[in-house]
């Protein structure tokens, strides 16, 4: 059967693909259900493929909607296919403060950025997540992640989507930075092409994982 093909016009002033990258466990879902649903859980369902989800917040007097895309926690830096990074604007590089691996791999993180965004400029943001963890487990301290921060030139939160700790100030910082970069005059994506249901992302589950990821 043909593919039907509509139109649709949304109210907003923009549109912004963010991505939320990171390794596995580092609570990149968690920190998505946060922002969009306000709630958290401590066990979960780990999603196959990739997700997304909607929310529009105002800044300036503008509609910003954001569509902030998460892969499963399955995926590998390596696997990830450039379609995912097409069209993105903006990045949060998501790490576990009581996960050392996870802060290193940050560097490889924004190599994969660099080799398979298809815009020359993506925001960025470095977010330090399960700060409200106790201090006897965690491995990296908040200057090491401000500095790291600073070498790249990027903003640095360390977040909890277990207590909302700079949840909501991570993300609107970012489309504010992407906002302050876009001219006033161009309103990025102000339509989208919905084909047939079944070309969205879907979400599709594997065995449920009990763990914290705050």
């Amino acid at each position: 059967m043909a593919s039907h093909r509509r139109l649709v016009t949304e109210d907003y002033d923009y549109l912004m693909k963010i991505l939320l990258i990171g390794d596995s466990g580092v609570g990149k879902s968690s920190l998505l259900l946060r922002f969009s649903n306000n709630t958290f859980t401590t066990s979960f369902i780990s999603t196959i493929g990739i997700d997304f989800k909607v929310r529009t917040i105002e800044l300036d007097g503008k509609q910003i909607k954001l569509q902030i895309w998460d892969t499963a926690g399955q995926e590998k830096f390596r696997t990830i296919t450039t379609a995912y990074y097409r069209g993105a604007m903006g990045v949060l590089l998501v790490y576990d403060v009581t996960d050392e691996s996870s802060f290193n791999n940050i560097s490889n993180w924004i190599s994969s950025i660099e080799q398979n965004s298809s815009d020359t400029i993506v925001n960025k943001i470095l977010v330090g997540n399960k700060a409200d963890m106790d201090e006897s487990t965690r491995v990296v301290p908040f200057t090491k992640g401000q500095a790291l921060a600073n070498e790249y030139g990027i903003k640095f939160f360390e977040t909890s989507a277990k207590t909302n700790r700079n949840v909501e100030e991570a993300f609107v910082t970012i489309a504010r930075d992407i906002k302050q970069r876009i001219p006033d005059n161009i309103k990025p994506m102000p339509t989208r092409i919905i084909i047939n249901e079944q070309d969205k992302p879907t979400e599709t589950h594997d065995e449920q994982k009990s763990a914290c990821c705050g």
